[in-house]
């Protein structure tokens, strides 16, 4: 089954206003020769830049996500952004469980759980994180993290809703370091998802919802990760934040 690839920018905490919006403009320049029938382009700045880039994209093809959201419309929760918020100011998607939250913010199972369910809710689709520590790699737990991640976070969710989200690997002992897992690696990790994921809703639904990678994804590696069978796109930290190498890794998708 032929799956369209997305490339997915995440600008973490980076830029203000302004950049955002001028890195937008430059993204929508360097890839506007790129058929988006074949290929979905997102991007995810921070809470602040999201009103003005959403401004920036009206019109063009290129999809606006929030970086996380909380799992209640509106309420006492100091600092959080509620679902209804994200669709406001125009996003279509929201990153849940990222590594980083999970790691310095206290994000479980059970809270990526909540979160999924409030994003169906609203409207929104979810682009839910998995992955494993390097200690966790070292002492052979990689595929037991990721199925406990997958049967928590997913806990309660349709067959429909799990098809139509999107999954994203991130080997956090690739995340900003520089290292990258090989596509061997990679299309392991991405294999045992797959199969997971059929032997929970199907074959036809399984084999239709998109993987994405993410761990230092560059220019000069997306090829390789992206000829891989079980690999639909990247998750794109730090190489995102140039207009150029992000235009460079959504042509090389192809």
């Amino acid at each position: 089954m032929k799956r369209k690839p997305m490339i997915a920018g995440n600008w973490k905490m980076h830029l203000t206003t302004s950049e955002a919006r001028a890195l937008a403009e430059g993204i929508l320049k360097q890839t506007s020769d790129v058929n988006t029938g074949e290929i979905d382009i997102l991007i995810a700045p921070p809470y602040t830049s999201l009103a003005a880039v959403s401004g920036t994209l009206a019109s063009s093809p290129v999809l606006l996500a929030g970086q996380n959201m909380h799992w209640e419309e509106s309420g006492a929760f100091t600092g959080e952004i509620s679902p209804l918020m994200l669709k406001d100011v125009g996003c279509t998607h929201a990153i849940i469980g990222h590594s980083e939250r999970r790691q310095y913010f206290n994000e479980t199972n059970e809270t990526v759980n909540k979160k999924l369910h409030a994003a169906f809710s609203h409207g929104l689709i979810p682009i839910m994180c998995v992955g494993e520590s390097l200690e966790q790699r070292e002492g052979r737990q990689t595929f037991s993290i990721i199925q406990e991640e997958l049967e928590k976070g997913l806990d309660g969710l349709t067959s429909e809703q799990v098809q139509s989200m999107i999954l994203a690997y991130e080997p956090i002992w690739a995340i900003g370091t520089g290292k990258t897992a090989s596509p061997e690696q990679a299309e392991e990790v991405h294999k045992f998802i797959r199969g997971w994921l059929i032997s929970r809703i199907g074959n036809e639904s399984g084999r239709a919802v998109r993987i994405l990678y993410g761990g230092s994804v560059k220019p000069d590696n997306i090829e390789g990760l992206m000829a891989k069978e079980n690999i639909d796109g990247g998750l794109v930290g730090g190489a995102s934040l140039k207009a150029d190498s992000f235009s460079q890794i959504v042509k090389r998708s192809l």
